[in-house]
């Protein structure tokens, strides 16, 4: 597996013997994924989440395409050494310039303990849980997740297309969605309330 396209393009993505470890995002998905979001403005110095990261492929992919900081969240201790292996092989000028941190622990237990911090942390927030986790947790943790989202920020989430569609939290809309075979792809963002002007008598 090879980060796709930018700065740290073809350069390798450490991923386990065992493919039934993880559940990557098909490239189809993730060249779309990353498309829409360079489209709208979102990637360039962005500080960027990616939870139940698996192998990081999606952390990777912003950082190689303007993300300024990554924070990969995996329970599975091989796994997040295989993150800790692609970060120290990333090359090339740039690659002193992100910054990477690696949180090993349960992505629930992560999105419960964050959600009472009341700093804006990342500006995107990739939550790509294994499908069998279920769609009432999924809508918990965009909930936690999006009171640490920046204002203008952006959560991404994916889902298979069997399972139940997913709520955005409130004041929060889901303002995309776009399916890629057995793939959903749930784009969310904060609902900007219109600024009301008043005539001053």
């Amino acid at each position: 597996m090879h980060i796709i396209a930018g700065r740290f393009k073809g350069q390798e993505i450490k991923s386990p013997k065992n493919g039934e470890t993880t559940r990557p995002t098909t490239d189809r998905a993730k060249e779309a994924i990353f498309s829409h979001l360079e489209a709208i403005g979102v990637l360039s110095n962005a500080r960027v989440a990616d939870v139940y990261a698996g192998t990081g492929a999606l952390g990777f992919e912003a950082l190689s395409r303007g993300a300024c900081s990554a924070t990969f969240v995996e329970a599975n201790a091989q796994i997040a050494k295989l993150i800790a292996l692609t970060a120290q092989g990333l090359k090339g000028p740039d690659a002193k310039n992100v910054r990477v941190r690696i949180v090993r622990t349960k992505a629930e237990i992560f999105s419960a303990r964050i959600t009472s911090s009341h700093m804006k942390q990342f500006d995107v927030i990739f939550i790509d849980p294994p499908y069998a986790v279920s769609t009432d947790t999924v809508n918990e943790q965009t909930a936690q997740l999006g009171g640490v989202l920046s204002d203008d920020g952006v959560m991404m989430v994916e889902r298979s297309i069997r399972t139940p569609e997913i709520t955005a939290p409130w004041g929060f809309e889901t303002y995309l969605r776009k399916d890629y075979g057995e793939t959903a792809v749930f784009y969310l963002r904060k609902i900007i309330e219109p600024v009301v002007s008043r005539d001053v008598l």
